[in-house]
């Protein structure tokens, strides 16, 4: 529960600004403090679950990249947010 208070944390950052003031380049130091902080507070929190349930968090997300390169190649998905086995739908 406390993780899922965390991301919305982090989302609420976000949540107000204009696709242009949330582009990384234009982002305030303020907003990017605030940014640091609430990722890091997401990251303690995955790092504490992962380590409760035993996971080997580097060897799954290794996992998890090389199984999304599979899914989603990058020939068929870049540049493109339909995914790419729904585009005839």
């Amino acid at each position: 529960m406390a993780l899922t208070s965390e991301v919305g944390e982090l989302s609420d950052i976000f949540q107000w600004l204009s696709e242009e003031e949330s582009k990384i380049e234009n982002i305030d130091q303020k907003n990017l403090d605030k940014a640091k902080e609430e990722i890091a507070d997401v990251f303690l929190y995955v790092l504490r679950i992962a380590d409760k349930l035993n996971i080997n968090l580097e060897k799954e997300a290794v996992e998890k990249i090389r199984v999304n390169a599979e899914k989603y190649p990058i020939k068929l998905s870049k540049g493109n947010s339909v995914k790419y086995n729904r585009r005839n739908e």
